[in-house]
């Protein structure tokens, strides 16, 4: 990969993530358009030229991190925000959850001190239940 100066931004959302197919403008407003067969990745090489590279950046979103103080603390958590069924990342010793008026209201209820926070969120993939 080129350094930065040498790169153009396509910033993209992150369910765009999620898709296979989907159209997208580059900072320098250079169209593209993916059907892809696998899904593409934060930070990847999209395209190259002779003089710069195309990276796709995820968009940052807000969300809400907590950090739980123990071990048993950090099992309630899990156990209570996974109830809730949204999108959780777990990094750095936090959770972070998406920014949804019922996860307010649990960690308000709770008495939870949590924080909004912008970053590139990658919540944890859902898989199905084993049979």
């Amino acid at each position: 990969m080129r350094p930065v100066s040498e790169q153009v931004e396509l910033l993209v959302e992150r369910r765009l993530f999620l898709k296979r197919r989907w159209r997208g403008v580059a900072g320098d407003g250079t169209e593209f358009g993916f059907d892809l067969e696998s899904r593409l990745k934060h930070g990847g090489v999209v395209y190259q030229t002779e003089s710069v590279d195309y990276v796709v950046r995820q968009e940052t979103e807000l969300v809400y991190q907590i950090r739980p103080e123990n071990p048993e603390q950090a099992a309630l958590m899990g156990w209570k925000i996974g109830n809730l069924h949204l999108g959780v990342q777990v990094i750095d010793g936090f959770i972070r959850i998406v920014h949804d008026t019922a996860v307010l209201q649990l960690f308000e209820r709770e008495g939870w001190a949590y924080e909004e926070v912008h970053v590139v969120f990658n919540p944890l993939r859902v898989t199905a239940h084993a049979s």
